[in-house]
């Protein structure tokens, strides 16, 4: 296993449409090992395989920091089937340095993929959960949560991050709100 370099924003990959995986390789298997670490080293909630630089339709996400692996997902080709009511979550992102923001997201999803295995996997979810599986899909559709907040906030965090690039200082991220 080998950790990535994950791209922060502005990087145009991470605004490019990930592309389906045609077949489970062993390239593939490996690419899912390296994310988990990635995610893991980072640390993280959740991953896509457009941060690390694939654009392949590719995502792991492990919502239970306080049990780390145990519910773990890897999901190959995921989809969103259902999703039912709102809910407004504080989310942040391992690509998007110093920022996190309020986020509309729908309250439950239903979410079905592949796994290693090529096995068809599931999810119901609910919580911060949902939110994760909501935000790493968006990461393949070349969706960042920033997109989703008001063009205001957008730029004033564009701003702040120029400044903060040019004088080369960037405040600590909160681990807990990285997606």
């Amino acid at each position: 296993m080998a950790k990535r370099e994950i791209f922060k924003y502005p990087d145009p990959t991470l605004k490019q449409v990930c592309l389906p995986v045609p077949a489970i390789t062993g390239e593939t298997v490996r690419l899912i090992r390296d994310m988990v670490e990635t995610m893991y080293a980072a640390p993280g909630v959740g991953l896509a395989a457009s941060q690390v630089g694939v654009l392949q339709r590719i995502i792991v996400i492990d919502a239970d920091y306080e049990n780390p692996g145990k519910n773990l997902f890897k999901l190959i080709n995921p989809e969103i089937r259902r999703t039912e009511g709102e809910m407004v979550w504080e989310e942040g992102c391992l690509s998007v340095i110093d920022f996190t923001a309020e986020v509309k997201r729908a309250a439950q999803v239903e979410v079905v993929g592949l796994d290693e295995k090529e096995k068809e996997i599931k999810i119901e979810a609910e919580g911060l959960l949902s939110v994760a599986l909501q935000h790493e899909i968006d990461h393949l559709d070349g969706k960042l949560f920033i997109d989703r907040i008001s063009r205001l906030k957008r730029d004033l965090y564009t701003r702040r991050l120029k400044k903060m690039l040019r004088t080369g200082r960037a405040l600590p991220e909160n681990p807990r709100l990285m997606i």
